[in-house]
């Protein structure tokens, strides 16, 4: 999976434009639009329950702590496992 991080600003018309980005087109990307003006505490909460929902997934239950443990240190070398 490839991600792309970046910020924009609501403006009154309530539209998102993304320019720029990194995918070719007619890529099908998932968008996640999260508000960064919540609270701490509620970015918290929020943040636990997306962990909850994904510790539940049929495909968590296959992933070993190597398996882990070996992605992250190819992100942290900069290769892909190629999950």
């Amino acid at each position: 999976m490839n991600a792309y991080k970046t910020y924009v600003r609501m403006d009154a018309s309530s539209r998102l434009v993304l320019e720029g980005m990194p995918f070719p087109e007619g890529a099908l990307l998932e968008v996640l639009v999260v508000d960064q003006t919540r609270q701490p505490e509620e970015r918290t909460e929020s943040w636990r329950a997306l962990m909850r929902h994904v510790q539940r997934l049929p495909e968590s239950a296959a992933l070993t702590d190597e398996d882990i443990a070996a992605e992250i240190d190819a992100q942290r070398s900069g290769r892909s496992c190629g999950w």
